[in-house]
């Protein structure tokens, strides 16, 4: 493939500090995780955005937890089309291979997605209405969001949307069969939390209440 290049020199140089420290003390560690796989307990369905650290935020070893991320943290209605999707694969290998117990949900603040999400459903992003936008129809999963905003300032709402996100992809995992089975069996959880980037909280969604309280 003549467009691939070598790795990054920066990258490169932090991979054998990597190796020469943080592996050759942990070698153990590493080896049992390639012979015995992996038996992560929750899997986390988190953003794309660079700024969110699940694993950072919780403290987690690597082989702790099973990590899908994408644009904006969505999880699409169940569709068995005979199509390619990512999410739905994911969220599948989690629940009936590895038999994850938690499933959860993280939002986050000042998500790109979901602001042109917000954009594109109030008219002032044109460019995502478009059929070949990718991150368009990507979002057009949380339009039924967008429709249940409550009066207020775009910065309230914006907020308001990147919660509905979360709640959103919840509803989506319960219309997966094999997720709704887990779920009513009592094997599997469901979770949705929302992370404030810049003031380090995080947030817990509450279904008696529809809201979402602070852990």
């Amino acid at each position: 493939m003549d467009h691939a290049r070598p790795l990054p020199e920066y990258l490169a140089k932090r991979f054998h500090g990597w190796k020469a420290t943080t592996y050759a003390e942990n070698r153990g560690w590493y080896l049992n995780l390639a012979e015995q796989g992996q038996h992560p307990r929750a899997m986390v369905i988190s953003c794309c955005d660079s700024r969110v650290h699940v694993t950072s935020i919780f403290g987690a070893d690597q082989g702790e937890f099973f990590i899908h991320r994408n644009i904006a943290n969505l999880v699409p209605p169940y569709q068995p089309d005979g199509a390619q999707h990512g999410t739905s694969a994911a969220v599948e290998y989690a629940v009936t291979a590895l038999k994850v117990s938690h499933l959860i949900v993280m939002g986050h603040s000042s998500c790109g997605g979901v602001k042109g999400c917000y954009d594109m459903c109030s008219g002032a992003a044109p460019e995502l209405e478009a059929e070949e936008s990718f991150v368009g129809r990507w979002m057009d999963i949380l339009r039924p969001g967008y429709d249940r905003l409550a009066p207020g300032d775009d910065a309230a709402r914006t907020r308001a949307l990147e919660k509905g996100a979360v709640v959103i992809s919840l509803e989506n995992l319960m219309t997966f069969p094999f997720v709704a089975s887990a779920v009513e069996s009592g094997r599997l959880s469901l979770h949705g939390l929302w992370h404030d980037i810049g003031g380090g909280d995080l947030e817990c969604f509450d279904p008696g209440s529809g809201g979402f309280r602070a852990v």
